[in-house]
């Protein structure tokens, strides 16, 4: 992977968050500056404190959270500092206000504000909520519109069920950011 790449993290609010903390820190020993940016709900699975120690920069949590001297606010900043956005997991919450446009917090502020080019998403939701008609409009919706998803998988759920709507592993996730900072798509 080429150094000096920018790439901007949105953590959800699933239990799969605690897969992403990892990744921030292979992609910060990869030579990339990580950006962190958390929903409430993510905050409650992984502690921003562990993804700063993990990448050196300030995790973001608020959509007012920005200095007063800022030429832009950080839900235009943040995208367009990037060069690839990554969403994992991306729960269905996320999937959803996307789609409909809906931006009443700091991380789907910014996804509203981001280049649809940049966009990778990693799903991640107990099967039922995957295979929801709901869900699945929404995941077609955003790949007709050039949105790349990463998975799901099928495999072992925080449920304790077996379904599809695993998040796809750090590697799979990793592989799909190198090929995106490459200049590739899926």
């Amino acid at each position: 992977m080429a150094h000096g790449g920018q790439i901007l993290v949105c953590v959800t609010g699933g239990i799969a968050a605690y897969k992403i903390a990892g990744l921030a820190s292979t992609l910060t020993q990869a030579g990339l500056r990580v950006d962190v940016a958390m929903t409430a709900a993510a905050a409650k699975f992984v502690g921003p404190a562990t993804f700063e120690a993990l990448t050196g920069r300030k995790v973001y949590l608020d959509i007012w959270d920005h200095p007063t001297d800022a030429a832009q606010p950080r839900h235009i900043q943040l995208p367009s500092e990037a060069d690839v956005i990554l969403v994992a997991p991306a729960t269905a919450d996320a999937l959803a206000k996307l789609v409909n446009g809906l931006a009443d917090d700091l991380v789907s502020a910014l996804l509203l504000a981001a280049p649809i080019k940049k966009l990778l998403m990693a799903p991640a939701m107990n099967e039922g909520m995957w295979v929801h008609p709901a869900t699945q409009n929404n995941v077609r919706q955003l790949r007709e519109w050039g949105v790349e998803m990463i998975g799901p998988e099928s495999g072992w759920q925080a449920c304790r069920t077996v379904g599809q709507g695993r998040m796809s592993e750090p590697d799979a996730i990793m592989a799909a950011v190198q090929r995106r900072l490459a200049g590739g798509t899926q």
